[in-house]
């Protein structure tokens, strides 16, 4: 028979394994199902975490798996291939799971954590230094690339935000023209008022030495020195196992433009499907490790309210159902202690 859980979790980064510590010391079952694939697995050091400010990615999750296990909460390695309702008493919700290796497990409650996709621009050498000197967010690697010569690479709207928000962390910015399309007058004045080159032309690639980015090679051939370079990721959420339950993701627009695709939830990561919860980076593109852990924090919370209320709910139709047939000598005490004298006519 399956195993069933009051909460079973897809997904063992930050979000997950708060929520499972949080259901975990309210006593409730809980399994994380942790495929393993952590989003920030190539990045080097945690940041802006207080006081685990530069801990190794890692580092960090190793310690929270022993926290949920320290309160009694269980995790699996595993991949979650699919989910599905299979319904609870009276109408509750409840789901089974399947993991990879055929195994199954059931669910009073589904919290998925599974985190988004980073989708590069298609260039040769970009990828393979992600997380390293290929970056995106000032806030998690820009303290680390301060006054180095720094690239940013134009494939949208958010070049010349992204150029000027490094622009303070380093003197030496450079904005690759690339594939965006024309910049206005506006954003050209900004860049040109804060010391920032734009470079025209298309890049043919990023280049390493000794296994470090040295620079950025164009179509034309020109090379230009740079130690580290900026882009724009499409953030695409992993949605697989949320699709079967009829969850599906939205994009999210920003400015007007496309930033990615994300699963809408209420502010307790709740979605419009009973039972199905979401927290981190599935439903916030731009939670950094604190937030989603903190999101987290808050799914766990809420769905033990939610099975406190079920539970309370079934306990009261127990009881209900305990009590005797209103007999006619109920009914006339009844009636006295609400109508007095004048139902009866004493």
């Amino acid at each position: 028979m399956d195993t069933k859980y009051d909460v079973v979790i897809v997904g063992g980064g930050a979000a997950g394994l708060s929520a499972a510590v949080t259901l975990s010391r309210s006593r409730r079952s809980v399994l994380v199902v942790d495929a393993g694939e952590p989003r920030n697995a190539p990045a080097g050091h945690v940041h802006n975490y207080l006081a685990r400010e530069g801990m190794a990615p890692g580092d960090l999750l190793a310690e929270g798996r022993a926290e949920v296990t320290g309160y009694g909460g269980e995790r699996v390695g595993a991949l979650a291939t699919s989910a599905e309702r299979v319904g609870g008493e009276e109408g509750d919700p409840a789901f089974r799971v399947t993991l990879a290796d055929g195994r199954t497990v059931l669910a009073r409650r589904l919290l998925v954590t599974t985190g988004l996709v980073d989708e590069l621009p298609c260039l040769p050498g970009l990828a393979e230094r992600w997380g390293r000197d290929v970056l995106h967010c000032p806030y998690c690697h820009g303290w680390e690339v301060r006054d180095q010569a720094i690239g940013v690479l134009a494939t949208g709207p958010f070049a010349v935000h992204q150029a000027l928000l490094f622009r303070q962390l380093s003197a030496d910015v450079v904005v690759f023209q690339h594939t965006a399309p024309e910049l206005g007058r506006e954003d050209r004045d900004q860049l040109a008022a804060m010391g920032i080159p734009l470079v025209s032309g298309e890049v043919a690639a990023v280049e390493t030495t000794d296994d470090r980015l040295t620079g950025v090679l164009l179509r034309s051939g020109e090379r230009v020195a740079r130690q580290a370079v900026v882009v724009a990721p499409r953030f695409t959420a992993r949605t697989d196992l949320l699709r079967g339950l009829g969850v599906e993701p939205v994009e999210q627009l920003v400015g007007g433009h496309v930033f990615g695709t994300h699963v809408p939830a209420d502010p307790t990561g709740a979605t419009a499907v009973p039972g199905v919860w979401v927290a981190g980076n599935v439903t916030d593109l731009g939670a950094q490790v604190i937030l989603a852990a903190a999101a987290g924090l808050r799914a766990g919370a809420a769905l033990n309210a939610d099975l406190v209320q079920e539970e309370v709910r079934h306990a009261v139709a127990e009881l209900d159902n305990r009590h005797e047939p209103f007999s006619a000598e109920a009914e006339r005490e009844a009636c006295e202690l609400v109508l007095g004298d004048r139902r009866h006519g004493v």
